[in-house]
């Protein structure tokens, strides 16, 4: 990469190289050599913005949930009523996943086996934060009167429990399916967990 580019550009590049490197071939068959040469830069500098083979990939993975976090806090900031947000969010939170991965041949736990503890880790740092959005719009809803959710929170750890079966972890995204098809599927569980929250004694 030549001229006056961003320490920020040569990250992304680096980024972007990692999901082509990993779509076609994996994890193991991934090289830091390869994954430079792909990214346009030299192999000390992918050991200048990450440690390791292992934290290039985890870094990914961020970047795709710091994507949908952006989204997600669109979708919570619109003047809808709290379900309909909610409702919006859950879908966008599985479909947005795995539009982010539907190149790939492998389901992530496969793509990442070897680094499997630390997706662990991040994957709960990640479902927290989301968790946190939701928890904003329940508690929305709760002051609207449209919910009887009496700790926001604890719902919103609930709402992603149910819908986490539908993320492409364990199954590749052509296992999933057609992204229409997830999309629809998604949608009724998330309307049923809606009308579930209005009714909640």
């Amino acid at each position: 990469m030549r001229g006056t580019i961003t320490r920020e550009a040569v990250r992304e590049a680096i980024l972007d190289a990692t999901d082509r490197r990993l779509a076609r071939f994996g994890y193991k068959k991934m090289t830091i050599d390869e994954l430079a040469a792909d990214a346009g830069v030299g192999k000390g500098t992918v050991y200048l913005h990450f440690s390791s083979k292992e934290e290039v990939v985890l870094s990914h993975v961020d970047r795709i949930v710091e994507r949908l976090c952006v989204r997600l806090e669109q979708l919570a900031a619109k003047d809808q009523p709290a379900g309909d947000r909610i409702k919006a969010m859950l879908v966008e939170r599985v479909v947005f996943r795995l539009h982010s991965v539907q190149h790939y041949s492998e389901a992530l736990n496969d793509v990442a086996a070897a680094i499997r503890p630390g997706l662990i880790q991040r994957r709960a740092q990640h479902f927290e934060r989301e968790g946190a959005i939701l928890a904003r719009v329940l508690a929305d809803g709760r002051r609207a009167g449209e919910f009887k959710v009496p700790r926001a929170p604890e719902a919103a750890r609930a709402l992603l429990e149910a819908t986490n079966s539908l993320l492409p972890y364990s199954l590749s995204p052509q296992e999933l399916g057609d992204p229409a098809d997830v999309a629809r599927r998604t949608g009724a569980v998330a309307d049923l967990l809606v009308r579930g929250l209005r009714n909640l004694p």
